[in-house]
């Protein structure tokens, strides 16, 4: 595999692990995908749209095949048979899965950006994103993750739900 990349996954309705843990099984079914690397998952309050239920988050490190413009139809095909429906903006959802970054490329193109527009004002998505790679280089960014999150006034509502075991990426999903 000759790219890498890291994806963010969140859920706040139904069983929320239950769409998170699919993800993950969906993803592992593509063999231009290997997935490896898996964040604890930790439960967030809603920013934007907050009359909703929290979310379960969480960030995965895969290795790829797959061009960015080809990984985010994959990742937009599971959301679609997970459920996912976009009817307000930032409103709940099933299951969301963003590319954070791909192989440290800038990419502006209508339908994808990467690194994510938003990832730098998002504690649910740092957080996790730093206990999988605390010293990651974010394109366009000489600012170190851990300074980014000090300065995030929205980190008190990012709380560890289930804690990743020991060195075993795959503890969470059940293999």
């Amino acid at each position: 595999m000759k790219f890498e990349a890291y994806l963010a996954l969140g859920s706040n309705m139904g069983d929320r692990e239950f769409y998170l843990m699919s993800a993950i099984k969906e993803l592992q079914q593509y063999k231009e995908i290997s997935i490896e690397n898996i964040s604890s998952i930790y439960e967030t309050d809603p920013i934007g749209y907050t009359d909703q239920d929290q979310f379960l988050n969480m960030v995965i490190q895969i290795k790829t095949n797959l061009t960015a413009f080809d990984l985010l139809n994959v990742t937009q095909q599971i959301e679609k048979e997970l459920g996912r429906k976009r009817e307000v903006k930032w409103g709940p959802r099933t299951l969301d899965l963003d590319i954070l970054l791909y192989n440290n490329e800038n990419i502006e193109a209508e339908h994808l950006i990467v690194p994510h527009p938003r990832m730098l004002e998002r504690s649910f998505v740092l957080i996790p994103l730093k206990e999988l790679n605390p010293d990651i280089n974010i394109p366009n960014n000489e600012t170190s993750i851990s300074v980014i999150i000090d300065q995030l006034l929205d980190k008190k509502g990012v709380r560890i739900w289930k804690q990743k075991n020991g060195e075993d990426v795959f503890a969470l999903i059940g293999n």
